[in-house]
C-alpha cells in the first residue's frame, strides 16, 4: 500500500510559502516530480513497498528538502512510517515535538556519539528496554550539511535523547555529495546500518536495493563520475 512521503510533502509545502523560486545546478533539468531525477532516469517504477518495524523523523535544515542529491527522501519511499520537519532554532515545530514526545515510540538521535555524554550513547536500539518492551524506533536524523547538523543536534529539546552512532568499515559510495569526512556516509546510507543494528532486515535489503538504483540513475547524468558498485 502505498504512503506518503514526507520529505516530498515538506518541500511542496516550503515551496508553496516561498517567496523566491530556488535555484541550483541542474535547476533547468526536466525531472520528475517524485523522484526528483530527469525524467529519462526516473526510478519510480523501482519504488519498494515492504513493511518495515521503524520509523523515521527527518529534522531539516532550512533548503535540505529541495535538493534532488538529498537521500531523506530516498527512505521515506521506502519506509512508510516517515515524519519530516523544518528546523527553527528558536520557535521548534508542534508536531514534531508532539511526535518526539508521542508514546508509541522511542526517539533515538543518529549522530556521532563524540559529541554525546557517554550516557546518552547506545550502540544498538536493542539495548532500550522501550523497545525490547514493544515501542517502535524513532530514528531522528538531522539532515543537513555536517555544520548543520552539528547546529541541530544542540537543540534543547534533543537533549535528553539517546545517541546511536554508526561507524562504517568502509568510505562511502555515495559520489553525489562531498562529505565532510573521508568516511562519512550519505544519510539512506546511515539508515541501511541503523535498519540492520534494528534487526529491520527486510526494510534494511529494500533500501539497499532502492539506494542503488537511485545512485546508478543519478551518476548516469552526471559524467564527471564513476559508478563506484558495492
Amino acid at each position: 500500500m502505498l504512503h506518503v512521503n514526507s520529505v516530498l510533502a515538506l518541500r511542496s509545502e516550503q515551496l508553496a510559502k516561498a517567496t523566491r523560486v530556488f535555484n541550483a545546478r541542474g535547476s533547468k533539468v526536466k525531472r520528475c516530480e517524485l523522484c526528483l531525477l530527469p525524467l529519462t532516469d526516473c526510478i519510480c517504477a523501482a519504488k519498494p513497498q515492504v513493511k518495515s518495524d521503524s520509523a523515521f523523523c527527518f529534522i531539516m535544515y532550512t533548503g535540505e528538502c529541495y535538493k534532488p542529491s538529498n537521500t531523506g527522501r530516498i527512505i521515506a519511499d521506502v519506509i512508510p512510517d516517515n515524519h519530516a520537519f523544518v528546523w527553527d532554532r528558536t520557535c521548534p515545530n508542534a508536531a514534531m515535538l508532539a511526535l518526539l514526545n508521542d508514546s508509541r515510540y522511542a526517539p533515538i538521535v543518529v549522530f556521532p556519539q563524540q559529541y554525546a555524554d557517554a550516557e546518552r550513547c547506545i550502540n544498538s536500539p536493542l539495548e532500550l528496554d522501550s523497545i525490547r518492551d514493544g515501542k517502535t524506533p524513532l530514528f531522528v536524523m538531522l539532515d543537513g550539511t555536517w555544520r548543520e547538523a552539528k547546529k541541530m543536534f544542540k537543540s534543547a529539546y534533543l537533549a535528553k535523547l539517546p545517541v546511536l552512532g554508526i561507524q562504517p568499515e568502509q568510505a562511502s559510495t555515495y559520489q553525489l555529495r562531498e562529505a565532510a569526512h573521508l568516511h562519512q556516509l550519505c544519510t539512506a546510507e546511515v539508515a541501511i546500518a541503523i535498519l540492520t543494528l534494528a534487526e529491520d532486515n527486510a526494510a534494511a535489503a529494500a533500501l539497499q536495493q532502492y539506494f542503488n538504483e537511485f545512485r546508478r540513475a543519478y551518476i548516469v547524468g552526471k559524467p564527471h563520475l564513476n559508478l563506484i558498485e558495492d
